[in-house]
């Protein structure tokens, strides 16, 4: 899907389908915007019969017969002066996959005189990822896109606009989406590779993909520990983007990538919804998503490294043991006391991995704990990060993206927990504060004076709400904080 703008005047646009954003105020004169199009009389008794009204959050979609136009859906945007882009996106969102099996091109009108330049931008992303679909494992999919073009109507200044940023910013996300609902068949550590390196090949980034030998030369004996119980290969996944001009910036940004997660010897049972450890990989998807957004915007003045250790966490008789010792890349002794805390394993050879690249921040993303989950739910990231600098700006970078996230408490106290009688560490701690715990896990893998975030992403990479703004299933979430804090970082 594609989105333009109309250039010739409102009343020589010929679409069948308009949406219209509303304030709650002089809701008659701004209707006659539309008048050439319809009669707007006859809209303001229609709509009043209905009770819309404007307020914040309406919407209804009005149809006709023998019109110039066919529908207008028409979304209530407020007061107009404490106006809500959070409100413009779910309301347009909801309007748009109303009538987007309608037709190929659809008009969207808003007061654009009284919106930010960006909120254009924001409406785009929106429309675009609320009614993407991902039909690929259905046999009765349609393969016909039936909304094909959003005309932008009314624009005053038309010179300084450009979706392409959009365009390519949803794709990421897409992929992301795309990665995190494929089948675990489907999508293998090798699989995984491939994307990466069709990444690499479309956008211009270099890659390294490390074999089992590999990572064994290098001392990954946590990482490999967890692929082990696979009859699959592991692949350590290292993309990199280097602009063409002077480096501002270097940073590694690391996904967790378990593409199945069978929680090991300690099986996943009961309510732990085995069947859905193929999203486990999150982190991975939203790396890379990224990646591939970065690869197209091309940002200067940036190096960015990014770092998957992907495989799968399964049981055969050469899988670890409750009770092993493993030794990370790093040289620390981590006595495994739940074989199904393994995201952590991986990524500690991971960290240090991208330690040795010696950046100026480390970012990891992953859906390590449940116990995230229930401190935050689903729509709400963790963030834990032993930098206050680098909290703000992901935090501001997520609330600009629309993706919430909260910063928690990297409570040293807590590091007791993860005490081991006879290794360095153990790889969990006691069930209170288990994000806590994971993170102070993390945090021993890599230099103390690099600044380093850890985003646990275990809510809010897959809902089974149909939400307005995103349909069940994979949500994408990262790709957007994580590309708007890299732009923001050369900037």
């Amino acid at each position: 899907m594609k989105f333009s703008i109309f250039q010739q005047p409102l009343n020589s646009w010929n679409g069948k389908s308009l949406i219209y954003g509303i304030f709650e105020t002089d809701i008659k004169k701004q209707l006659e915007t539309i008048d050439h199009i319809i009669n707007s009389e006859d809209i303001l008794i229609k709509i009043k019969n209905k009770k819309f009204n404007g307020e914040k959050g309406q919407n209804i979609t009005l149809e006709f017969i023998n019109q110039k136009i066919e529908s207008i859906s028409f979304v209530g945007l407020g007061d107009k002066k404490i106006f809500d882009k959070q409100n413009l996106k779910i309301v347009v969102s909801k309007a748009i996959r109303s009538i987007s099996g309608l037709d190929k091109v659809v008009g969207i009108l808003l007061p654009w005189n009284d919106l930010e330049l960006n909120t254009i931008y924001l409406v785009a992303e929106s429309i675009r990822l609320s009614i993407f679909k991902d039909n690929r494992f259905n046999s009765k999919r349609s393969d016909k896109e039936f909304l094909e073009k959003i005309e932008f109507l009314n624009l005053n200044d038309q010179s300084i606009i450009s979706f392409r940023e959009t365009e390519e910013l949803c794709s990421g996300v897409e992929l992301a989406r795309e990665l995190v609902k494929a089948p675990p068949n489907i999508l293998t550590p090798s699989e995984m590779a491939k994307v990466a390196s069709n990444i690499a090949h479309e956008q211009g980034l270099s890659i390294r993909v490390l074999e089992k030998k590999d990572c064994e030369e290098l001392g990954m004996g946590a990482y490999l520990a967890v692929s082990r119980g696979s009859d699959l290969p592991p692949k350590f996944i290292h993309l990199t983007y280097k602009s063409n001009d002077p480096i501002k910036q270097k940073i590694a940004l690391v996904g967790k990538g378990l593409t199945f997660d069978s929680g090991g010897y300690n099986l996943k049972v009961g309510a732990s919804q085995i069947e859905m450890m193929k999203y486990d990989m999150g982190g991975s998807a939203a790396v890379l998503g990224t990646a591939r957004a970065i690869g197209a915007l091309k940002p200067e003045g940036l190096e960015v490294h990014f770092i998957v250790a992907a495989c799968e966490n399964m049981i055969n008789g050469s899988a670890i043991h409750p009770g092993d010792v493993v030794k990370a890349s790093n040289g620390k002794t981590i006595e495994i006391n739940n074989t199904d805390a393994e995201g952590r394993l991986t990524l500690a050879d991971a960290l240090t991995y991208a330690s040795d690249l010696k950046p100026d921040c480390i970012i990891d993303l992953a859906t390590l704990t449940g116990a995230c989950v229930v401190a935050l739910g689903n729509d709400v990231a963790g963030l834990w990060s032993n930098n206050e600098e680098l909290t703000k700006a992901l935090i501001n970078s997520a609330k600009d993206s629309g993706e919430g996230l909260w910063p928690m408490p990297l409570q040293k106290s807590y590091k007791e927990g993860l005490k081991s009688h006879i290794a360095d560490m153990k790889n969990t701690g006691p069930r209170a504060g288990g994000s806590i715990t994971a993170a102070l896990f993390l945090e021993e893998f890599f230099d103390p004076s690099i600044k380093w975030a850890h985003i646990d992403i275990a809510g809010t990479c897959w809902t089974e709400k149909d939400k307005d703004i995103n349909p069940s299933g994979a949500t994408g979430y990262g790709v957007k904080t994580l590309v708007k804090f890299l732009k923001n970082s050369c900037d």
